[in-house]
């Protein structure tokens, strides 16, 4: 049984994800940065707000660099229980503050129920990260709070369980979802994740939903994430997301995939020429 035939029998209704319920892609707006047109959006800014002067700092470098949407934890999920956990409110507000000093929409991680309705008061769009894929009560509460979600592949999911998980959100009645490829675990310890560049096309093939990849977390390590980045745009991604931080070496969390301000400024005209070349602009 392929993909296709399995995500659009999974219901009585056809799978609103699939092709065969809109054969055109659509495009994701946040505030007025559209997701999915023939621009590529790169989403930039730390893995964790951590204080004013680091946001700051980064956010206006990465917009000058011509980045379109802000992303930053607030809350954060973490392997252990005594790394740090993010600023919570405090963060969206900081987030806030810089979204209206740069003109930047903001999407940042919720990872509760109980959190959606203040994370909503702060941010452009919502992010479910990949533990949370499966998070079914989350995912309805995000379809229900009708502002575009960011989803995230779970670190184990195969591609008709992702889309199954975009079901969640869209049966709600809300439309404005953007898939993100961030890498699956395999059995190669060598990288953090093993990103899977060929879910992209397959996303693409299978539905009409925006996709987009994160390099950081698919790859874990600084130095790939700049071929990773590019090999993306080939391969047809509708946007990036990377982690950027003005002090990679100082960051509280994931600082060993986090590029600094002038890796990032070098990416991006490289990453101009790369969308050029598959007639796409950043």
């Amino acid at each position: 049984m392929s993909n296709e035939v399995g995500l659009n029998e999974c219901c009585d209704n056809p799978a609103k994800a699939g092709r065969k319920t809109k054969k055109d892609p659509i495009r994701v707006k946040v505030r007025d940065i559209e997701i999915g047109g023939r621009d590529i959006i790169v989403i930039a800014g730390p893995c964790a707000v951590e204080s004013m002067e680091q946001l700051t700092e980064t956010a206006v470098s990465v917009r000058n660099y011509n980045a379109k949407i802000l992303r930053g934890g607030a809350f954060k999920p973490r392997s252990s229980p005594y790394s740090f956990q993010g600023l919570g409110e405090e963060g969206l507000v900081m987030l806030r503050e810089i979204s209206n000093i740069t003109g930047m929409p903001v999407v940042t991680e919720v990872m509760d129920t109980r959190q959606i309705e203040m994370v909503c008061k702060y941010a452009d769009m919502l992010q479910i990260g990949s533990r949370n894929m499966q998070n079914y009560p989350l995912l309805k509460e995000a379809g229900m709070a009708y502002k575009p979600v960011l989803l995230k592949r779970g670190m184990m999911a195969t591609i008709e369980e992702f889309l199954l998980a975009a079901e969640y959100i869209l049966s709600q009645g809300n439309e404005q979802v953007v898939l993100c490829e961030r890498g699956i675990r395999t059995f190669e310890t060598a990288t953090r994740n093993t990103l899977d560049l060929s879910a992209v096309p397959m996303l693409k093939h299978l539905s009409h939903l925006p996709v987009i990849v994160d390099p950081s977390h698919g790859t874990g390590l600084r130095w790939m994430v700049p071929a990773m980045a590019k090999a993306a745009i080939a391969a047809g991604a509708d946007g990036l997301i990377m982690e950027v931080h003005y002090r990679p070496e100082e960051a509280l969390s994931d600082g060993k995939q986090s590029l600094d301000l002038n890796e990032f400024r070098q990416l991006m005209k490289d990453l101009t020429k790369i969308a050029t070349a598959v007639d796409r602009s950043i």
